[in-house]
């Protein structure tokens, strides 16, 4: 069974992107779809980046096991608000941070924002920046407009069904794309 780590992206107090990460989470080990962690850039806290981890001359052991999980991982779903039609600092930081993580890993975006746009202008931006690092990003999105309602604070949608079936299809196509990596890798 893959293993997929969940990006929590926002740092803010009150988040609504978070949700979205702790939906994930469930939904890929409610339907057994994969395993899945979380990974938090609220509960690491990294300070600002000044260096890729491999020219570090002594990374902090938090960085190291961020760096581990992502490596290890055979896929990432990054979920990310929209901030002014970008993304925010701390993604932006463990994305530079990381280097050879990211190669040919299987990344799939979804974008949050209170707004009816789902944080879509945040994706061009941000798939740039993976495309530079060599990961590979999956094609399907997932945007989630009105956050605030769409989902509660333990990651409950509001509208299970429906967004269960966008969900099937996003995580069908992350799916896709690591058996395809292994496969290639394998040859």
């Amino acid at each position: 069974m893959p293993h997929i780590s969940i990006i929590s992206s926002s740092v803010r107090n009150g988040r609504n992107s978070h949700r979205v990460a702790l939906y994930f989470s469930k939904f890929l080990q409610e339907n057994n779809l994969a395993t899945a962690g979380v990974l938090d850039l609220h509960e690491y806290q990294f300070p600002l980046f000044d260096e890729r981890l491999r020219f570090q001359k002594d990374p902090s052991p938090a960085v190291l096991e961020f760096a581990g999980k992502i490596k290890a991982s055979d896929g990432v779903i990054i979920v990310t608000p929209e901030y002014n039609g970008g993304y925010p600092a701390s993604l932006k930081n463990v994305v530079d941070l990381l280097y050879d993580e990211w190669h040919r890993k299987p990344v799939a975006i979804s974008t949050v924002s209170d707004g009816i746009f789902g944080g879509t202008q945040v994706i061009t931006s941000l798939q740039f920046s993976l495309w530079k690092i060599r990961a590979w990003t999956v094609p399907a999105m997932f945007p989630v407009p009105k956050a605030p309602t769409a989902f509660t604070e333990d990651g409950t949608p509001t509208d299970k069904e429906g967004t269960d079936k966008r969900a099937s299809a996003y995580i069908k196509e992350l799916l896709w794309c690591i058996e395809a990596s292994k496969r290639m890798s394998a040859s």
